[in-house]
């Protein structure tokens, strides 16, 4: 994915997510969301997943 995985691997999905559809943000924001709100992380990708499949852009 070629990013650091020094902060786990989801936050490194996230950060590639977050940088391939320029979604504003930072890791350091990635860290903090997948580190003290797990779930909400899981929730927000997959609904930002379907409505990109949806729009035909995923």
């Amino acid at each position: 994915m070629d990013e650091c995985c020094c902060c786990g691997a989801t936050v490194a999905m996230r950060t590639r997510y977050r940088t391939m559809y320029r979604i504003p943000g930072s890791i350091c924001l990635d860290c903090l969301t997948v580190t003290f709100c797990g779930p909400c992380n899981l929730c927000q990708l997959k609904r930002d997943i379907n409505r990109r499949k949806q729009l035909g852009i995923f």
